[in-house]
């Protein structure tokens, strides 16, 4: 792991996302709430949620951060589901590796819990939307 310990703390926010392809279908069970394992839109924002908070575990060389905020929201359309994420921290490194396993997690759920109806369901668009805390300073995707 790198040593964060000379840097200030500095408020930092990550934002990100994932895609998950699904079809019309699948996309109108989704809002009936009529997946047999559950409601897919809350069950992937607890996914993510939690995912963030265990990235320190899952990447190994990932710092544990003390998370203040951990958002995870849909867009649904006739296609699929466009998961935004946020995670926020006052800490001594970034929080985009929480904001992107949050999506990702999310997407893998929600993937999961629709694989039942089609076996071409597809993951795509994971990235950093932006971010901002320390000294490498505002990013956001173009």
């Amino acid at each position: 792991m790198i040593d964060v310990g000379a840097k200030k703390d500095t408020k930092r926010i990550a934002r990100a996302q994932a895609y998950v392809k699904l079809n019309a279908e699948i996309v109108r069970l989704i809002l009936a709430d009529k997946i047999p394992k559950g409601n897919v839109l809350e069950d992937a924002r607890i996914a993510g949620i939690l995912a963030a908070k265990n990235t320190a575990g899952l990447i190994p060389l990932c710092h544990n951060l003390p998370l203040n905020f951990v958002g995870v929201e849909f867009k649904v359309d006739v296609a699929g589901v466009l998961v935004n994420t946020e995670a926020r921290c006052t800490g001594k490194t970034g929080v985009e590796m929480e904001a992107l396993v949050a999506a990702s997690v999310a997407a893998l759920t929600i993937y999961d819990m629709c694989k039942m109806f089609a076996q071409n369901l597809e993951i795509s668009e994971v990235f950093l939307l932006e971010k901002s805390g320390g000294k490498s300073g505002h990013y956001r995707r173009k």
